[in-house]
C-alpha cells in the first residue's frame, strides 16, 4: 500500500492507494482518516480495482483551509472531482462511510458523469438534508437546524448542536484525547450492547418508534450538558479497537478537530446549495450497507424505505449483524467482500 500526495481543486490531498484498474475512491467519515479503509484497500485491490482511500479536507495530512464554508457540500463533491482528475481517471465508482456517506451519495447525485457507481455505509441517502435523522426530515424537508429542534424538543439538544458551539466537541476532545477516542468509538459500537440485546429491524420499525429511540439516547442531552459525559468506557478494549486507537489519538492530538467539525458548521448551507436537487433521484447504480446496531442505520429508517423512488438503480441493501457504526472496521472482512460484489455487478453489466 503506498502512500502519497496529489493537489486537487486547489487543496493538497494526502491518501493512500493500492492496486490497478477501475478507481474507487473511498471517503471516511468524522472522526476517522483514510486509515478507515485499511481493511478494505487490499481487498479491492485484490479484486482488480485501483483503491484510493484520501484524508479529506480538514482531516489529517490534507489541506485544511480556514473559513467555514469552505467545508460547504458543493466544494467537498469539487474535491471528489477533482481527486479523480488529477489521479489521471475521468470516472470512478465512490464509497463512502457516515459523512463520507453523505458527501459519496451527493457526488453521485450531483455529478453522475464522474461517478458511475456509490456504495453508501451507514448513512442513507438524505437528499438536501444529508442526514436523515429519525423519520423527521427523510430527504431534507426542513433544514438542519430546523430538525435537530424538532428532534430535541424543549430544553435539550441534539448533539451536533455541542459539536459546532463554539469550540464545543474540540475542546471537550482535546482535555485528553486518549478517553475521548476510547470511549467515542466504543459507545457507537456494537460491543456497548450485551449478547442478548434484540435490535429492533431498520426494514420494519416506524419513524415514530426511531424518534422515540433518539430522544431517549445519548443523541439528545440537557441543554449545557457536555457530550462526553453521555459516552460508556469500555471495561477491556475489543481488537477492533485496540488495534486502531493509538492511531486516531496520534492522528488527532497532532490536527484537533476543529477543522474538521467544519462538515458540521455548513450543513444549514448545503441544505440551501443543494435546492436544485431537490426531488431528483440518484441516476447511477448504488449499494447501500448498514448494520443492526448503528444508530445511524437506524435513523434512516424511512430513508430506506424510500429507496425504490429516491435511489431506484440500488442493487442490494446490506444489513450486517451484530455490528455497530464502525462497519469498516468492526466488520472488516463482511464490509470488503460487500464492496467487491457491487463492483463486480458493474463490470459484469458492461
Amino acid at each position: 500500500m503506498l502512500q502519497r500526495t496529489v493537489t486537487a481543486n486547489g487543496q493538497r490531498f494526502h491518501y493512500a492507494e493500492q492496486g490497478e484498474g477501475p478507481l474507487v475512491l473511498l471517503l471516511h467519515g468524522f472522526p476517522e482518516s483514510w486509515h478507515s479503509w485499511s481493511h478494505q484497500i487490499p481487498m479491492i485491490a485484490e479484486a482488480g480495482y485501483r483503491a484510493v482511500a484520501p484524508d479529506l479536507r480538514g482531516y489529517g495530512r490534507s489541506s485544511k483551509p480556514r473559513r467555514v464554508d469552505d467545508y460547504r457540500i458543493t466544494e467537498l463533491v469539487a474535491d471528489c472531482v477533482g481527486l479523480v482528475e488529477a489521479l489521471g481517471e475521468t470516472e470512478a465508482v465512490v464509497v463512502g462511510h457516515d459523512w463520507g456517506s453523505m458527501l459519496a451519495w451527493t457526488a453521485a447525485w450531483t455529478r453522475p458523469d464522474v461517478f458511475r457507481g456509490v456504495v453508501g455505509l451507514s448513512v442513507a441517502f438524505g437528499g438536501r438534508g444529508l442526514l436523515p435523522v429519525a423519520g423527521v426530515s427523510s430527504l431534507g424537508e426542513l433544514r438542519p437546524s430546523e430538525v435537530h429542534r424538532v428532534i430535541a424538543g424543549p430544553d435539550k439538544a441534539f448533539y451536533q448542536e455541542i459539536w459546532i458551539d463554539g469550540e464545543g466537541l474540540a475542546a471537550e476532545a482535546e482535555e485528553d484525547m486518549y478517553t475521548f477516542f476510547r470511549d467515542q468509538f466504543h459507545s457507537f459500537s456494537g460491543d456497548v450492547y450485551p449478547a442478548d440485546h434484540q435490535p429492533p429491524n431498520v426494514l420494519t420499525i416506524s419513524p415514530e418508534e426511531v424518534l422515540e429511540f433518539t430522544r431517549a439516547s445519548g443523541a439528545v442531552v440537557d441543554r449545557g450538558s457536555r457530550f462526553r459525559s453521555g459516552l460508556v468506557s469500555p471495561e477491556t478494549l475489543p481488537e477492533w479497537l485496540a488495534r486502531d486507537l493509538d492511531f486516531y489519538v496520534a492522528e488527532y492530538e497532532r490536527t484537533g478537530l476543529h477543522h474538521a467539525l467544519n462538515w458540521y458548521r455548513c450543513m444549514d448551507l448545503d441544505w440551501e446549495l443543494l435546492a436544485p436537487y431537490e426531488g431528483r433521484p440518484i441516476e447511477v447504480p448504488a449499494m447501500f450497507i448498514g448494520s443492526d446496531l448503528d444508530v445511524a442505520t437506524l435513523w434512516g429508517a424511512e430513508a430506506i424505505a424510500n429507496f425504490p423512488t429516491t435511489v431506484p438503480r440500488l442493487t442490494e441493501t446490506v444489513i450486517l449483524e451484530r455490528c455497530g457504526h464502525w462497519i469498516t472496521r468492526e466488520a472488516p472482512v463482511a464490509t470488503g467482500e460487500a464492496i467487491v460484489r457491487f463492483l463486480r455487478t458493474l463490470s459484469s453489466a458492461k
